[in-house]
């Protein structure tokens, strides 16, 4: 992409949606949205639901170039030509050329911008890698300019939001008031990680692609593919990220299975926890600059607990392993529906102490140690 500045919609350290050559374990959603086009029911807005990095983004690219490169003309030269039986688009096309260096006139991308009131802040921002926390309306009135523009062009047009979750509410009303008057041939598509923060209205005009996480076979392809170089274990990072190869990739670039294993082995001494190693977790995650560690450590300390939750549930240890020891672990500490269900009420209290914290910028060593500590006696 001609543009080098940092983007929001990209996990650091994995290609690009645009950019991803296939799109692997989700051919319903495909099939789906290829019916509709196929029988002329092709609806103005689309909401992809799924868990984070099962793809959604990766579709909606290939929507958009399936749709820009497939002429508007039913008729054909010498009358109707066959329906097309697959998204796929020939890389060298004109279209899939152009949405590749981000310059093709009839996308729009709907993401957050830089932080900061004035154009000069947000620029430099970006150029920081900084984003703005949501999407804002100025970001969605840039969309009356876009299709003013571009309908003097004529053909379709096509919108990507990513991810619709993250607009504020005057941004959210904005767009509902697209999705209720959309313009001619236009296409919206809404990438959705948590369907439930979007206004119902929204959800009512739109049609719905269901992506899923990715089976163990599927999974594997897709870390192939992600992460060609990577030795560790796909069996582990399967556990850990739940069928999400985006954030399979997160973790991997910022060290999620070694910490995990740091979890287990501390959770392995409760109820008398190792202060120190406990200490070295804590100091590791709240360093100047690593934030997106302390992101990675409270999201493995959720897991963790639901983990054991599951176990004690189920009666099973889960399979496979996340990392060496963790069955031993898990089978002391949560033997029961009995544990189960303490550890269930630990999860809660644990995302409440976690997020009250954070919310008013206790010390971060201070609040993972705190964690950590009732973590501790819930383990007795």
């Amino acid at each position: 992409m001609s543009d080098a500045l940092p983007e929001p919609d990209c996990v650091p350290g994995a290609p690009h949606p645009r950019d991803t050559k296939r799109l692997i374990g989700q051919d319903a959603a495909e099939t789906s949205f290829l019916e509709a086009y196929n029988t002329g029911r092709l609806h103005h807005g689309w909401l992809m639901i799924g868990p984070r990095g099962t793809g959604k983004a990766t579709l909606a690219y290939r929507i958009t170039r399936f749709l820009l490169s497939q002429s508007m003309d039913d008729s054909g030269m010498f009358g109707a030509p066959g329906k097309p039986t697959s998204l796929e688009t020939d890389p060298e096309h004109p279209v899939a050329r152009r949405i590749a260096a981000g310059a093709d006139p009839s996308l729009f991308v709907l993401r957050r911008g830089g932080a900061g009131s004035t154009e000069s802040d947000q620029k430099k921002s970006l150029e920081a890698g900084k984003f703005a926390k949501d999407i804002r309306v100025d970001d969605v009135r840039k969309l009356n300019g876009f299709f003013n523009f571009s309908s003097a062009e004529g053909g379709r047009r096509v919108v990507i939001v990513d991810a619709a979750d993250e607009m504020n509410m005057q941004a959210a009303n904005a767009l509902l008031k697209r999705l209720e008057e959309p313009p001619e041939n236009a296409t919206l598509l809404l990438i959705s990680h948590q369907p439930s923060r979007l206004l119902p209205t929204i959800r009512s005009r739109c049609r719905e692609l269901r992506l899923s996480p990715l089976g163990d076979n599927d999974m594997a392809n897709a870390l192939s593919q992600a992460l060609p170089d990577t030795d560790l274990d796909q069996g582990a990072l399967t556990a850990l990220t739940s069928g999400s190869v985006g954030e399979a990739i997160r973790m991997t670039n910022l060290s999620g299975p070694a910490i995990y294993a740091e979890l287990v082995s501390l959770l392995a001494t409760m109820p008398r926890m190792d202060r120190a190693r406990a200490l070295r977790l804590a100091d590791a995650a709240a360093q100047r600059g690593a934030e997106d560690k302390l992101d990675m450590l409270v999201d493995l300390i959720a897991l963790i607990l639901a983990r054991l939750a599951r176990a004690g549930t189920l009666g099973v240890t889960p399979t496979p392993e996340a990392t060496k020891g963790e069955g031993d672990m898990i089978a002391r500490l949560s033997p029961s529906p009995h544990h189960a269900r303490r550890w269930a009420q630990t999860a809660q209290d644990v995302d409440a102490k976690l997020r009250h914290g954070r919310a008013v910028n206790l010390d971060p060593a201070a609040l993972i140690l705190d964690t950590l500590r009732h973590i501790s006696q819930a383990a007795t």
